[in-house]
Protein backbone atom coordinates (compact mmCIF):
# COMPACT_ATOMS: atom_id res chain seq x y z
CA UNK A 1 0.00 0.00 0.00
CA UNK A 2 0.09 0.84 2.13
CA UNK A 3 2.31 1.25 -0.75
CA UNK A 4 4.32 5.31 -0.53
CA UNK A 5 1.21 4.05 -1.09
CA UNK A 6 -0.78 7.07 0.28
CA UNK A 7 0.89 10.65 0.30
CA UNK A 8 -0.76 14.05 -0.56
CA UNK A 9 -1.12 12.41 -4.28
CA UNK A 10 -4.25 10.00 -3.31
CA UNK A 11 -8.06 8.77 -4.80
CA UNK A 12 -10.56 5.89 -5.11
CA UNK A 13 -13.80 4.28 -6.56
CA UNK A 14 -15.70 1.43 -6.69
CA UNK A 15 -19.07 1.39 -4.21
CA UNK A 16 -20.32 -1.77 -3.09
CA UNK A 17 -19.10 -3.92 -0.31
CA UNK A 18 -15.36 -5.52 -0.35
CA UNK A 19 -14.99 -8.42 -1.98
CA UNK A 20 -12.97 -10.82 0.80
CA UNK A 21 -15.86 -13.36 0.21
CA UNK A 22 -13.61 -15.06 -2.70
CA UNK A 23 -10.49 -15.28 -0.54
CA UNK A 24 -9.23 -18.93 -0.30
CA UNK A 25 -9.20 -20.86 2.65
CA UNK A 26 -5.47 -20.80 3.39
CA UNK A 27 -6.04 -16.44 3.35
CA UNK A 28 -9.16 -16.20 5.47
CA UNK A 29 -7.16 -15.35 8.88
CA UNK A 30 -5.71 -12.45 6.76
CA UNK A 31 -8.32 -11.64 5.73
CA UNK A 32 -9.65 -11.36 8.92
CA UNK A 33 -6.93 -9.17 10.22
CA UNK A 34 -6.96 -6.96 7.12
CA UNK A 35 -10.69 -6.21 8.24
CA UNK A 36 -9.93 -5.29 11.82
CA UNK A 37 -7.16 -3.42 10.54
CA UNK A 38 -9.04 -1.01 8.21
CA UNK A 39 -12.03 -1.02 11.40
CA UNK A 40 -9.14 0.17 13.81
CA UNK A 41 -8.95 -2.37 15.96
CA UNK A 42 -5.64 -3.16 15.62
CA UNK A 43 -4.75 -5.15 18.92
CA UNK A 44 -7.28 -7.85 17.07
CA UNK A 45 -5.45 -7.23 14.06
CA UNK A 46 -1.83 -8.19 15.23
CA UNK A 47 -2.87 -10.97 17.30
CA UNK A 48 -4.69 -12.29 13.89
CA UNK A 49 -1.69 -11.79 12.01
CA UNK A 50 0.84 -13.49 15.11
CA UNK A 51 -1.42 -16.10 14.60
CA UNK A 52 -0.83 -16.69 11.01
CA UNK A 53 3.04 -16.09 11.50
CA UNK A 54 2.84 -18.95 14.11
CA UNK A 55 0.60 -21.09 11.70
CA UNK A 56 3.16 -19.77 8.81
CA UNK A 57 6.35 -19.18 9.66
CA UNK A 58 7.78 -19.28 5.96
CA UNK A 59 5.16 -16.75 4.72
CA UNK A 60 6.19 -13.08 4.69
CA UNK A 61 3.16 -11.73 4.42
CA UNK A 62 2.13 -12.42 7.85
CA UNK A 63 4.99 -10.02 9.56
CA UNK A 64 4.22 -7.52 6.32
CA UNK A 65 0.74 -7.58 7.55
CA UNK A 66 1.59 -7.25 11.05
CA UNK A 67 3.49 -3.92 10.16
CA UNK A 68 0.92 -2.73 8.52
CA UNK A 69 -1.33 -2.81 11.77
CA UNK A 70 1.20 -0.86 13.09
CA UNK A 71 1.44 2.05 10.18
CA UNK A 72 -2.27 1.91 10.26
CA UNK A 73 -2.22 2.62 14.11
CA UNK A 74 0.19 5.61 13.66
CA UNK A 75 -2.11 6.95 10.69
CA UNK A 76 -4.90 7.26 13.32
CA UNK A 77 -3.64 8.00 16.47
CA UNK A 78 -1.48 10.78 14.73
CA UNK A 79 -4.41 11.80 12.52
CA UNK A 80 -2.72 11.75 8.90
CA UNK A 81 -5.47 9.88 7.00
CA UNK A 82 -7.76 12.77 7.19
CA UNK A 83 -8.35 13.86 3.48
CA UNK A 84 -7.53 17.85 4.44
CA UNK A 85 -4.23 16.59 5.03
CA UNK A 86 -3.70 15.30 1.29
CA UNK A 87 -5.95 17.69 -0.36
CA UNK A 88 -3.57 20.43 0.16
CA UNK A 89 -0.26 19.76 -0.94
CA UNK A 90 2.24 22.78 0.73
CA UNK A 91 0.25 22.09 3.76
CA UNK A 92 1.81 18.21 3.66
CA UNK A 93 5.44 19.73 2.22
CA UNK A 94 5.11 22.12 5.16
CA UNK A 95 4.28 19.93 7.91
CA UNK A 96 6.46 19.52 10.50
CA UNK A 97 7.99 15.71 11.59
CA UNK A 98 4.93 14.37 13.73
CA UNK A 99 5.66 12.86 17.13
CA UNK A 100 6.23 8.91 16.42
CA UNK A 101 5.86 6.30 19.30
CA UNK A 102 9.61 5.10 19.67
CA UNK A 103 7.96 1.46 20.45
CA UNK A 104 5.64 1.56 17.67
CA UNK A 105 8.07 2.41 14.99
CA UNK A 106 10.71 -0.25 16.15
CA UNK A 107 8.01 -3.23 16.46
CA UNK A 108 7.13 -1.98 12.43
CA UNK A 109 10.89 -1.81 11.70
CA UNK A 110 11.52 -5.49 13.36
CA UNK A 111 8.43 -6.62 11.20
CA UNK A 112 9.70 -5.39 8.27
CA UNK A 113 12.86 -6.89 8.92
CA UNK A 114 11.38 -10.55 9.26
CA UNK A 115 9.41 -9.99 6.49
CA UNK A 116 12.26 -9.31 3.68
CA UNK A 117 14.31 -12.24 5.37
CA UNK A 118 11.52 -14.40 4.69
CA UNK A 119 10.62 -13.03 1.29
CA UNK A 120 14.21 -12.84 0.11
CA UNK A 121 15.00 -16.76 1.74
CA UNK A 122 11.95 -17.80 -0.65
CA UNK A 123 13.15 -15.77 -4.08
CA UNK A 124 16.36 -17.65 -3.54
CA UNK A 125 14.64 -21.08 -3.95
CA UNK A 126 11.67 -19.51 -5.82
CA UNK A 127 13.06 -16.07 -7.80
CA UNK A 128 9.14 -15.98 -8.97
CA UNK A 129 7.23 -16.76 -5.81
CA UNK A 130 3.80 -14.31 -6.28
CA UNK A 131 3.64 -13.45 -2.38
CA UNK A 132 7.38 -13.48 -1.78
CA UNK A 133 7.33 -10.72 -4.19
CA UNK A 134 4.11 -9.01 -3.32
CA UNK A 135 5.68 -8.65 0.82
CA UNK A 136 8.92 -6.85 -0.87
CA UNK A 137 6.21 -4.82 -2.57
CA UNK A 138 3.94 -3.95 0.72
CA UNK A 139 6.64 -3.17 2.68
CA UNK A 140 7.94 -0.64 0.14
CA UNK A 141 5.09 1.23 0.29
CA UNK A 142 5.03 1.18 3.53
CA UNK A 143 8.12 2.35 4.57
CA UNK A 144 7.35 5.10 2.21
CA UNK A 145 4.31 5.69 3.40
CA UNK A 146 6.02 6.40 7.02
CA UNK A 147 8.92 8.57 5.53
CA UNK A 148 6.44 10.74 3.54
CA UNK A 149 3.45 11.05 6.46
CA UNK A 150 5.07 10.64 9.81
CA UNK A 151 8.94 11.80 9.05
CA UNK A 152 8.04 14.15 6.20
CA UNK A 153 10.89 13.06 4.11
CA UNK A 154 8.72 13.00 1.27
CA UNK A 155 12.37 13.13 -1.06
CA UNK A 156 13.73 9.94 0.20
CA UNK A 157 9.89 8.68 0.15
CA UNK A 158 10.30 8.54 -3.46
CA UNK A 159 13.09 6.11 -4.14
CA UNK A 160 10.48 3.41 -1.92
CA UNK A 161 7.76 4.98 -4.68
CA UNK A 162 9.72 3.86 -7.56
CA UNK A 163 11.28 0.52 -6.51
CA UNK A 164 8.10 -0.62 -5.69
CA UNK A 165 6.50 0.22 -8.54
CA UNK A 166 9.44 -1.63 -10.52
CA UNK A 167 8.82 -4.67 -8.39
CA UNK A 168 5.30 -4.46 -8.60
CA UNK A 169 5.70 -4.38 -12.44
CA UNK A 170 7.76 -7.54 -12.26
CA UNK A 171 4.79 -9.43 -9.80
CA UNK A 172 2.69 -8.37 -12.68
CA UNK A 173 4.45 -9.74 -15.47
CA UNK A 174 4.20 -13.57 -13.85
CA UNK A 175 0.26 -12.93 -12.67
CA UNK A 176 -1.40 -10.31 -13.98
CA UNK A 177 -4.38 -11.20 -11.84
CA UNK A 178 -2.42 -10.03 -8.44
CA UNK A 179 -4.58 -6.97 -8.33
CA UNK A 180 -3.26 -5.58 -4.93
CA UNK A 181 -0.07 -4.99 -6.74
CA UNK A 182 -1.54 -2.46 -9.49
CA UNK A 183 -1.85 0.03 -5.95
CA UNK A 184 2.08 0.99 -5.94
CA UNK A 185 2.06 1.72 -10.12
CA UNK A 186 -0.84 3.47 -9.54
CA UNK A 187 0.34 5.50 -6.67
CA UNK A 188 3.99 6.16 -8.58
CA UNK A 189 1.78 7.31 -11.78
CA UNK A 190 -1.33 9.23 -10.11
CA UNK A 191 1.33 11.42 -7.29
CA UNK A 192 3.85 11.67 -9.55
CA UNK A 193 1.97 12.86 -12.53
CA UNK A 194 -0.22 15.19 -10.52
CA UNK A 195 3.11 17.34 -10.38
CA UNK A 196 3.68 20.75 -11.81
CA UNK A 197 5.08 20.40 -15.76
CA UNK A 198 8.85 21.22 -14.65
CA UNK A 199 8.80 18.61 -11.90
CA UNK A 200 7.74 15.70 -13.95
CA UNK A 201 10.23 16.35 -16.41
CA UNK A 202 12.81 15.87 -13.95
CA UNK A 203 11.32 12.83 -12.62
CA UNK A 204 10.74 10.99 -15.77
CA UNK A 205 14.64 12.16 -15.69
CA UNK A 206 15.27 9.93 -12.62
CA UNK A 207 13.10 7.37 -14.15
CA UNK A 208 9.81 7.76 -12.83
CA UNK A 209 6.51 7.05 -13.82
CA UNK A 210 4.14 10.07 -14.31
CA UNK A 211 1.25 9.20 -16.34
CA UNK A 212 -1.86 10.88 -14.01
CA UNK A 213 -4.03 8.75 -16.13
CA UNK A 214 -2.73 5.53 -16.47
CA UNK A 215 -2.32 6.22 -12.35
CA UNK A 216 -6.06 5.99 -12.08
CA UNK A 217 -6.91 3.36 -13.80
CA UNK A 218 -4.43 1.32 -11.89
CA UNK A 219 -5.72 2.79 -8.37
CA UNK A 220 -9.35 1.52 -9.71
CA UNK A 221 -8.00 -2.24 -10.41
CA UNK A 222 -7.27 -2.48 -6.80
CA UNK A 223 -10.46 -0.89 -5.45
CA UNK A 224 -12.72 -3.43 -8.04
CA UNK A 225 -10.37 -6.51 -8.43
CA UNK A 226 -8.11 -6.28 -5.44
CA UNK A 227 -7.87 -8.62 -2.23
CA UNK A 228 -6.23 -7.43 0.90
CA UNK A 229 -5.81 -3.76 -0.50
CA UNK A 230 -9.15 -3.05 -2.16
CA UNK A 231 -10.54 -0.86 0.88
CA UNK A 232 -7.19 1.18 1.00
CA UNK A 233 -7.73 1.24 -2.69
CA UNK A 234 -11.07 2.85 -2.27
CA UNK A 235 -9.78 5.58 0.18
CA UNK A 236 -7.16 6.52 -2.12
CA UNK A 237 -9.53 6.74 -5.14
CA UNK A 238 -11.98 8.93 -2.59
CA UNK A 239 -9.20 11.49 -1.81
CA UNK A 240 -8.16 11.33 -5.55
CA UNK A 241 -11.91 12.61 -6.28
CA UNK A 242 -11.93 15.23 -3.94
CA UNK A 243 -8.50 16.49 -5.13
CA UNK A 244 -10.22 16.85 -8.80
CA UNK A 245 -13.21 18.68 -7.13
CA UNK A 246 -15.76 15.56 -7.63
CA UNK A 247 -17.39 15.08 -4.15
CA UNK A 248 -20.54 13.40 -5.27
CA UNK A 249 -17.96 10.32 -5.94
CA UNK A 250 -15.83 10.86 -3.30
CA UNK A 251 -19.26 10.62 -0.74
CA UNK A 252 -20.13 7.41 -2.41
CA UNK A 253 -16.99 5.82 -1.77
CA UNK A 254 -16.94 7.20 2.11
CA UNK A 255 -20.81 6.26 2.54
CA UNK A 256 -20.03 2.53 1.20
CA UNK A 257 -16.44 2.41 3.76
CA UNK A 258 -18.50 3.80 6.64
CA UNK A 259 -20.91 1.11 6.20
CA UNK A 260 -18.71 -1.25 5.38
CA UNK A 261 -15.79 -0.56 8.73
CA UNK A 262 -18.75 0.97 11.56
CA UNK A 263 -15.63 1.41 14.03
CA UNK A 264 -13.77 3.70 11.52
CA UNK A 265 -14.98 6.96 12.60
CA UNK A 266 -12.42 8.56 9.72
CA UNK A 267 -15.41 8.16 6.94
CA UNK A 268 -17.97 9.20 8.56
CA UNK A 269 -16.11 12.45 9.49
CA UNK A 270 -15.08 13.02 6.28
CA UNK A 271 -18.99 12.38 4.77
CA UNK A 272 -19.85 15.05 7.20
CA UNK A 273 -17.32 17.65 5.82
CA UNK A 274 -18.69 17.30 2.25
CA UNK A 275 -22.50 17.85 3.18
Amino acid sequence: MLLPLIPAFCVMLAPGPVAFADATASSLDLDSGYRQMYNLQFEEAHQTFRAWEQSHPDDPLGPTSDAAAYLFAEFDRLGVLQSELFVDDERLKKGQKLGSDPESKLAFESALAKSEQLADQTLSISPQDRNALFAKVLNLGMRGDYQALIEKRLFTSLGCMKNAGILAEKLLAIDPSYYDAYIAIGVENYILGSSPAPVRWLLRAYGAETDKNRGIQELRLTAEKGHYLLPYARLLLAVAALRDGDRKQASEILADLAREFPNNKLYVRELARLK
